[in-house]
């Protein structure tokens, strides 16, 4: 496995990424339902001083996703998305892709990678229920019910910075998660 720029003239690799994107996202997240909606996620990611970074195996074929996007002046960068297609999950292709945008954001002098991860799905303890008036206590007491990917990006070093209630509807937060990827100084 190799991780490549994705590029907006390889419109197989691209349409290949459009196609893992449905299906990693395809049972948790009505966002990605389509190859439309995917490709225009897609070809979003290629827009100027962003990152697109795609995994692929000995042929060319795509393994995984990841995006970045320079927030905060380029000090704070958001990783989104990161899809790996699923019979290519639990094989390091997802956490790779991660050590790769890190790698990337902190060679662009970024310090900090930061995601929202989305429980849409009843797949968390923060989900279905009312989150006010003291969100960050419920963060502190969260579980994993059905293998919300909150855990996978605990094991790559992010922490859970708070939650956003309600984000995508009543009763569906969205995590955020954030990790240094460049010592601070001073």
């Amino acid at each position: 496995m190799r991780i490549i720029d994705l590029t907006p003239d390889d419109e197989t690799l691209l349409r290949q990424v459009a196609e893992l994107v449905v299906a990693a996202f395809r049972e948790h997240s009505p966002s990605y339902s389509t190859i439309d909606a995917a490709l225009e996620e897609v070809r979003e990611s290629l827009e100027d001083g962003r990152l697109s970074r795609v995994a692929i195996d000995d042929d060319g074929t795509s393994l995984g996703w990841v995006g970045g996007i320079p927030e905060y002046g380029g000090h704070a960068w958001e990783l989104h998305p990161l899809a790996v297609r699923p019979d290519a999950q639990r094989r390091g292709v997802g956490s790779a892709l991660v050590a790769d945008l890190e790698q990337q954001v902190a060679a662009r002098g970024g310090m900090t990678l930061y995601l929202g991860t989305d429980d849409e799905t009843n797949r968390t303890s923060l989900s279905g229920v009312d989150l006010y008036p003291d969100p960050l206590a419920h963060v502190a007491r969260i579980r994993n019910l059905r293998r919300h990917p909150y855990e996978f990006y605990l094991k790559q070093g992010f922490a859970i910075i708070g939650v956003i209630p309600d984000a995508s509807g009543p009763g569906q937060p969205d995590i955020l998660m954030a990790k240094r990827v460049m010592p601070a100084e001073g």
